[in-house]
């Protein structure tokens, strides 16, 4: 596209609409910028509007090349589907009484020639999770036939009823379907206490979790009964501890630890994965020699001092994020972090050298370039950031690791063991 798109806002009766008198610009940190024209794409398959209340629009006056509010309505954002990263936030000005926003993405997006678009990119070309590919009446047929199967299974039952039918979670509406990534919740408790925690928040707090969060401890029992048989027919099967809807699973390594190895009496197939904060390095060694292939550890940063008053942890500390990491690399593992994107933050010079010791440090595999589901101005007012210091830019940041890291992959899923260890690029999910 060779020029910007017009902004975009909200009547605050659920409709949108274009102010041809002021260009999109994008937010980074706490500024806006105007956003380069090679950064725009059609809002993706699967992509959503939202209405901002209590905040007004910025945009580029089409006439005299300032920034001014848009006062017509309030702003609007779009939530980009997985698969996806958003390169700018949607840009606006906070009122007083302004509401918070609940914990989902909210980036930039402009109207052009009959279309909306986003400043992003596609990170990932695997299929999985694409609102396409997913029948209601496969995935309830599915979840019939599983508990049918496995009557008294609790893991079972939360996965269909919390899960699949409430939630829409994709990785449990492709369980229920009988291919890829399968999910294995496995602890109701959790050593962080992450500000933007999706299954757990204090009564007191202004913003709400997504989903509730997994009520018991299941056992390895029910772990192997459901994952083997997904493991033995599922095509290019992974199975993954630790989702949103639960806590830390390396709290319950031991139950993982003894499920991977019964797991892995009854089938070789496929990969076992776990996401995870990384917080016990020891506990994770005591995985990789039971058979865990893969790694997932979530970070909102790689500096500690962003890092820290985010997730707030218990009895573990950044150091011990970076040793898991190193533990899976030398067991032979794949290791990736779950890299929570905020422009103006993960793309600041200084997170850029750090990214870049991390990698050197680790051997890490991959990077999984996720947006960051949270209230710009109440995240970076909870961890106090008032300064972001000098901005790269996603794109160039993203550019950059690239050309001095060739060997890390980009992506936004867990990559099954037929990508880990055959073409990366390849892409299975449509097969």
């Amino acid at each position: 596209m060779n020029v910007s798109p017009y902004i975009m806002y909200s009547d605050g009766k659920g409709n949108i609409f274009e102010d041809t008198s002021l260009y999109v610009v994008g937010r980074s940190g706490w500024d806006a910028f105007p956003i380069p024209e090679d950064e725009w794409i059609e809002l993706p398959e699967g992509g959503n509007l939202y209405e901002l209340p209590g905040r007004r629009g910025i945009g580029i006056d089409v006439k005299t090349g300032e920034m001014r509010l848009c006062e017509k309505g309030w702003a609007v954002a779009a939530f980009i589907p997985p698969a996806h990263t958003g390169f700018y936030l949607a840009a606006y000005e906070t009122l007083p009484d302004a509401p918070t926003l609940p914990l989902f993405c909210y980036t930039a997006a402009g109207w052009h020639n009959e279309k909306f678009y986003v400043p992003a990119v596609r990170i990932e070309q695997d299929i999985r999770q694409e609102c396409g590919g997913f029948s209601d009446n496969k995935v309830k047929s599915g979840v019939e036939d599983m508990i049918t199967a496995y009557p008294h299974n609790r893991l079972v039952q939360h996965l269909a009823n919390n899960c699949a039918l409430t939630y829409h979670c994709p990785a449990a509406r492709n369980y229920f379907m009988g291919r890829w990534e399968c999910p294995i919740p496995s602890s109701p408790a959790c050593n962080a206490n992450c500000i933007g925690c999706i299954s757990f928040q204090p009564e007191d707090e202004t913003i709400v979790s997504t989903q509730d969060r997994l009520t018991f401890k299941p056992t390895a029992e029910e772990i192997v009964e459901f994952t083997v048989p997904h493991l033995e027919s599922a095509p290019y099967p992974i199975v993954s501890f630790g989702q949103g809807c639960e806590g830390e699973p390396l709290l319950m390594w031991e139950t993982i630890r003894e499920s991977i190895l019964e797991i892995r009496k009854h089938t070789d197939k496929g990969s076992i994965n776990i996401n995870t904060n990384g917080s016990k390095p020891n506990a994770v060694r005591e995985l990789c020699k039971a058979g865990l292939n893969s790694i997932r550890v979530s970070l909102n940063s790689v500096r500690e001092h962003i890092y820290t008053p985010y997730y707030r942890p218990n009895n573990y500390q950044f150091s011990d994020i970076l040793e898991s990491i190193k533990v899976v690399r030398e067991h032979g593992g794949w290791a990736s972090i779950n890299y929570f994107v905020f422009p103006g933050m993960t793309d600041t010079v200084e997170e850029y050298e750090a990214l870049r010791t991390v990698i050197r440090e680790t051997g890490l595999n991959m990077i999984q370039w996720r947006n960051f589901n949270i209230d710009p101005d109440w995240y970076l007012g909870k961890i106090g950031v008032t300064e972001t210091g000098d901005v790269l830019g996603i794109k160039q940041l993203m550019e950059l690791i690239r050309e001095e890291f060739p060997e890390v992959k980009f992506g936004y899923y867990n990559p099954p063991m037929e990508r880990i260890k055959g073409n990366y690029e390849a892409d299975f999910a449509h097969v």
